[in-house]
């Protein structure tokens, strides 16, 4: 599934979290492991894989620096890695989400795993825009402990608003479940949301909005699917971020795999929209967000 898997760090501990399924991921399939650290705190020489004070002061990331930290990270993980082949650990100095984004796509990585949490939202937030506008690789957001993770998944999610770059999250998704031999739900969320009450829609128009969606859904994605029938096609009107977080609880799921910007046909005028950044920072499973450069 995956080759080359790319986990960037800083040692925070949701990085803690977002390290198990890195390393459980790479150990499931074989796949090379890079753990990837960025010094953006160079100017300060600090750094939080080097508790040794003395050992802060650096200038340029002299080599011997480098190694110090590249022992705090193997001392870091040390618990995690017993299992899976030898990862190798890299450290850059610079922006976060530039280097991320450099190093894979110089590296020709598969799947880039980053950490997310709510009380973090703003810096991690604007990390995670740049990164998944810009990957050229599926990225995997983890916020809570994950505990199925790609071991043996049953319920994978797949939320769509018919975009182009939905098109190419459903592939990977429809892919993936196939390849696992899991079940796969296909997601739309009706968006009737309105400031103005007298605007909002009947249910009569409600319902034959949702008889389009269902009929839309299996145009667009079951008509690809061939001889995959482990599926099921549900549309909720609502909020959509709230909808698609209410039915991935429902369905009891263990990935929910969506585009990283809405609404958008343009992959360089992307960003991440208002429901994968909520959705990312507040699902209990992993989020993968699939570019349509992918």
């Amino acid at each position: 599934m995956f080759k080359k898997i790319l986990f960037a760090t800083d040692a925070s501990p949701v990085c803690d979290i977002a390290a198990k399924t890195a390393f459980e991921l790479s150990e499931k399939y074989g796949s090379e492991l890079i753990l990837l650290h960025i010094d953006t705190d160079f100017s300060q020489g600090t750094c939080p894989f080097v508790p040794d004070t003395s050992a802060k002061e650096k200038k340029f990331l002299r080599p011997d620096y480098i190694a110090i930290v590249k022992e705090g990270m193997k001392k870091r993980y040390d618990s995690l890695s017993k299992k899976s082949r030898d990862p190798e650990y890299k450290l850059i100095e610079g922006k976060s989400s530039e280097e991320i984004l450099k190093f894979s796509l110089k590296n020709k990585v598969d799947c880039i795993i980053l950490g997310a949490h709510a009380q973090k939202e703003e810096s991690v937030g604007k990390i995670l825009k740049k990164i998944v506008q810009k990957a050229n690789c599926p990225v995997l957001s983890i916020a809570r402990p994950c505990e199925t993770c790609f071991w043996y998944f049953n319920q994978i999610v797949f939320g769509t608003d018919f975009s182009k770059a939905s098109m190419s999250a459903f592939q990977f998704a429809y892919k993936l479940a196939d390849y696992i031999g899991c079940k796969l739900h296909i997601f739309h969320a009706l968006d009737i949301e309105s400031s103005k009450p007298s605007a909002s829609p009947g249910q009569k128009q409600i319902e034959d909005q949702i008889k389009k969606a269902r009929a839309k859904i299996k145009e667009l994605y079951v008509s690809q699917m061939e001889n995959f029938d482990n599926y099921d096609i549900a549309v909720w009107e609502g909020v959509p971020y709230i909808e698609l977080l209410k039915f991935t609880r429902k369905t009891s799921g263990d990935l929910i795999v969506i585009a990283p910007h809405t609404k958008d046909s343009d992959p360089e005028k992307a960003f991440l929209g208002h429901t994968i950044e909520q959705v990312v920072f507040r699902s209990a499973c992993p989020v993968l967000s699939v570019n349509q450069q992918v």
